[in-house]
């Protein structure tokens, strides 16, 4: 079902917050149907291979429009994990840590 961890992760994520009731889970299925009408009019492949960067997307975007996190507070986050992810030796857990932190790096 999932090809990669952080796609259980993303799904686990949003029936989470779902249960926990930061949104319906109709207002989810609305969320994740609009991410994926728009990827269609993007002219991207239906093919499923994208599906959870979809879900993610429409995650981020739920979780900023309900007040869960703020954009920019979102955006540093993502920045901080893509440096730790380029930081990290291959064959190792990519983990964030302070020294990997955007705050930290004084290339940003």
């Amino acid at each position: 079902m999932f090809a990669e961890p952080w796609e259980a992760q993303a799904f686990a994520l949003a029936v989470k917050l779902s249960e926990k009731g930061h949104f319906t889970w109709k207002e989810w299925t609305e969320t994740l149907g609009e991410e994926l009408r728009s990827a269609s009019n993007r002219g991207e492949p239906d093919d499923g291979t994208h599906y959870y960067a979809h879900w993610l997307a429409a995650l981020e975007h739920l979780i900023t429009a309900k007040g869960l996190i703020d954009g920019a507070a979102l955006e540093l986050r993502k920045e901080a994990w893509a440096n730790a992810y380029r930081n990290t030796p291959h064959g190792q857990p990519v983990e964030l840590s302070t020294a990997h932190s955007i705050e930290n790096n004084p290339n940003h």
